[in-house]
């Protein structure tokens, strides 16, 4: 007999011992609950554990009977009475090894947890230059120490996770492994790459409907998932509120400038767009609009008054207007880069 049904028997002869005597209730069934803490802390299914009673019981209920026909001394109302009181105390005994077997199950649950929320804290604060911290968070998040790596910040528009189990499934069938972390403020995947090529992931999550996802460029390994996860962080600061579209750090490098230098672009749009800004918002928001789309198209009147729409000649007045108020050389030569650079910071802090 297997060493977990052997103490079956047992077991249950110490509860109707310690029954006879009287004992407090809570302390009759301490075999019980230490039993079932240990199991759990060993990891053995509890299906398994509870069957081993189940067999306890049934071994016990056949002694009796053999005894009682031995003896000839327990008629058939007898045996119904201890029947029905054996199994009770096996019910109430199973009961109680599940309970503590939960109760040991969860805590282990918690504190494994409580572990991979640490080391994700580690390899975020930038603990991955760390040889033996990276090595145990390889271990336990199951993430290469080595190799093309990518992470990548998904608004948090989706509280039950569904749509991060969807990205996680559609990339693991082009051959990208990810593990997942929900933060306060979104959730963070590490995204582990067959090779630096990220074309084919930014499909896969361009594919995802109704949500923004903010990608890192392509870092080597977990000594640098702490740049990868601010560079995933500020990319997904640069797209505009209920906007649903998926971006690259690398697609984003002047606004990433700006965001990462606030001084500098404040000046910018004061020094630039400070005197437009000063209008009354009609006004300044028309001029602005034309101005941003002037800048898109390289300075081209007859391209802006199609993309506004508006007439060519009100492009032409706009930009006039705008350099009057400014006292900046604007329309005889390209749009300046200063002013492109204002325009991006005046839009990331006007959608935030």
């Amino acid at each position: 007999m297997p060493r977990q049904h052997r103490q079956c028997p047992r077991a249950a002869r110490r509860g109707r011992r310690r029954r006879r005597a009287a004992a407090p209730e809570s302390v009759l069934y301490d075999a019980a609950r230490d039993t079932g803490h240990r199991r759990a802390d060993q990891g053995l299914p509890l299906d398994e554990l509870l069957r081993s009673y189940r067999m306890g019981g049934r071994l016990i209920w056949e002694d009796l009977l053999g005894e009682a026909r031995a003896s000839d001394a327990l008629d058939a109302d007898d045996l119904r009475v201890i029947g029905t009181r054996l199994w009770q105390v096996i019910d109430e005994t199973s009961s109680q090894v599940a309970r503590a077997y939960h109760a040991t199950e969860l805590r282990i649950v918690r504190a494994d947890e409580q572990r991979r929320a640490s080391l994700w804290e580690g390899l975020l604060s930038g603990r991955g230059v760390e040889p033996a911290f990276a090595l145990e968070a390889s271990r336990i998040l199951d993430i290469r120490m080595d190799g093309p790596l990518v992470v990548v910040a998904v608004d948090h528009q989706d509280p039950l996770g569904a749509v991060v189990d969807g990205l996680a499934d559609r990339l693991r069938v082009v051959g990208v492994a990810s593990t997942w972390q929900r933060r306060a403020e979104c959730h963070v995947g590490f995204l582990q790459l067959a090779s630096t090529d990220l074309d084919r992931t930014l499909e896969v999550l361009r594919a995802t409907p109704d949500v923004a996802i903010g990608v890192s460029s392509v870092v080597r390994g977990l000594a640098r998932t702490d740049v990868a996860f601010r560079e995933a962080l500020t990319t997904l600061r640069t797209i505009e509120p209920d906007a649903a579209c998926v971006v690259s750090y690398d697609e984003r490098l002047p606004d990433a400038l700006l965001l990462g230098s606030p001084e500098v672009a404040e000046r910018l749009v004061r020094v630039w767009l400070g005197a437009v800004l000063a209008l009354p918002t009609p006004e300044h928001t028309a001029l602005l609009e034309t101005l941003e789309t002037w800048v898109e198209c390289a300075g081209s009147a007859s391209r802006t008054a199609e993309r506004v729409p508006c007439h060519r000649n009100t492009v032409l007045n706009r930009v006039r207007r705008v350099a009057d108020l400014t006292g900046l050389p604007l329309g005889d030569a390209p749009p300046p880069m200063e002013l492109a650079l204002a325009l991006r910071a005046w839009r990331l802090t006007h959608s935030e």
